[in-house]
Parts: structure tokens; sequence; C-alpha cells
């Protein structure tokens, strides 16, 4: 099969910048839970995209790309700043106050479902018989992680329900940036620019709730903090998100969402390594379908139209 006829998003132009974001996303889980203690999560949230902001920022104008941002254009941003840097992720840290890293972490292996319905609603992307399959093996892995962190979950029933309220809260906002980053609107300014922007205007939003619902700024100076929010910044955000929003570009929301299913198998495998993480039958199963799943819907010849 020549380069011109295999499927875009098994070309290495997608499947690099997929599988860098894949494995920094997979690490954050970890990351994220030594970020919830003396610091709010809204201030968290605050300190990780002001800097990554400013960090992508820098980059766009060494690298010569300049803001030309009309008012609809702004008002993109303004939206994916409110969607993905501050309703996700204020969901997602408070999930983490209740239900276990792992369990969030599995959860947003559901993420290809809202993708793949709201880009079938709002961008008109078909989904093909192959990616339905790929789609359906990989949430009976996700199906099976879930069992098994909700099983081995040593909250009650009432916080693991708030968790996991606060976890799709957060699905459904990152969905809805997902799918503007698919749009013809998202594809008339710079990537790297435009995202700089949806950062800083996110963090001051952030900044504002953080001061209506918990008061002053406050900080950690631990190294593990200081250090997560660099890493949180840099990589997992001012690096990893313009990668991603570039593969969703490319291939779509549906096929992009794979990141987040195989991201908690990454989590689990690093947590073998740095947390004694015991592979259950149950567990290994997902993620083994998780992959399959992944396998079969990256390869689909027509993944959309």
């Amino acid at each position: 099969m020549s380069t011109a006829d295999r499927p875009r998003s098994t070309r290495a132009a997608v499947l690099v910048p997929f599988g860098i974001v894949t494995l920094i996303w997979g690490s954050t889980w970890l990351v994220i839970r030594d970020q919830l203690g003396l610091v709010p999560p809204s201030w968290s949230v605050t300190y990780r995209f002001l800097i990554a902001g400013l960090v992508l920022g820098g980059y766009a104008l060494a690298t010569g790309e300049r803001v030309r941002l009309d008012a609809r254009g702004w008002a993109f941003a303004a939206a994916i700043g409110l969607t993905q840097f501050v309703m996700n992720f204020n969901f997602v840290y408070r999930a983490e106050q209740f239900i276990t890293s792992g369990l969030v972490a599995v959860m947003f292996g559901l993420l290809l479902v809202p993708n793949a319905l709201l880009g079938r609603t709002f961008t008109g992307q078909r989904l093909g018989r192959q990616l339905i399959l790929g789609s359906a093996v990989a949430m009976l892995g996700t199906g099976l992680l879930f069992l098994h962190e909700v099983r081995s979950d040593p909250h009650g029933p009432m916080r693991v329900l708030t968790g996991v309220g606060f976890t799709l809260m957060g699905i459904l906002s990152a969905s809805s940036a997902n799918v503007m980053q698919a749009t013809d609107t998202a594809k008339r300014y710079p990537i790297l620019s435009t995202l700089a922007v949806a950062m800083l205007l996110g963090a001051g939003m952030d900044a504002l709730f953080a001061l209506a619902t918990v008061g002053p700024p406050v900080f950690d100076w631990r190294w593990s903090y200081v250090g997560g929010i660099l890493y949180l910044a840099v990589l997992a955000s001012a690096l990893a998100f313009p990668l991603y929003f570039g593969v969703i570009r490319a291939i779509g929301p549906a096929k992009a969402a794979y990141s987040s299913v195989m991201s908690p198998v990454i989590a689990m495998l690093l947590s073998t390594v740095f947390e004694a993480y015991v592979w259950t039958p149950f567990a290994a199963l997902g993620g083994a379908l998780a992959g399959v799943g992944l396998v079969i819907a990256l390869t689909a010849r027509r993944p959309s139209r």
C-alpha cells in the first residue's frame, strides 16, 4: 500500500503526535493527584494555564506566528478557554477529591462517545462501520477497567457518585472544545497563538472563579508541587494541546479521542512501576481490548466523510 493509499490516521504525521500526547496525558493523572492538598483546585488550574499560555505564546512569537484574531476569533478562543481550560479541568481536579485518579482516567475513555456524536451533529462526519466496531471493542475494554476501578475504590457510594458526576461534566466540557477544533472556524486561525490566547483567557476566568469561591491565591512551595505545575503547564498543556488539536483537525474528534481511551492504560502501566499496581484479569483484559479497539479504528479506510 502506498503512502497516498494509507488511511490518514496511520501516517507518521498523525501517529507521532498522537503517541506523544497519549504518553504525556497518561502520566498526568498521578501528577494531578499530588496537586490536591494545600492549594485549592481552582488556583492550581489557574497557575497551570497562566504558565502554559505564556510559554505557548512566547513560542508562537519566536517562530513568527502572530496573533491575528478578529472579533469572531476572540470569541472562539474564549469559548475554548471556557470549555477546555476552565470547566473541564476544574471538574477533573474536583473529581479526584472524591474518587481515585485511576477511576477518573478510565472514565475519560468515554470521551470518544460524545466526540463522535457531537462531531456527527456539528461537523457532518459520518462514522464508518470499522470505526464503530473499534469503538465498541474499546468501550468494552473501558467498561472492564471501570468495573475494576469501582470495585477497588475505597470511598463510599455517595463520594463515588459525586466524583463520577464531576468527571462526566468534565468529559462533556472537553468534548465541546474538541469538536470546536474540528470546525471550519478553527481552521481560520493559527493554532499556536489562538491556543495561547485561549489558555490565558481561561487562566483569567479560573482566577476570577477561584477568588469568588475560595478566596485569595494560595501556593505550595514543595518541590513536587512546583515541579508538577511546571510539568502540567509546559509538557501536558503548552506541548500536548497543540499536538492534540492538530490531530483533531487532521482525523476528526472521534478518532482523536482514542488518546483518552489509551491514557488510563498508560497510567496503570506507570502505576505498576511507581506504585506497585497489581494487574487483575479484568484490568489486563480491559487494557488489551482498549488497544485492539484503537488499532481497528485507526486503520479504518474511510473513518468519516
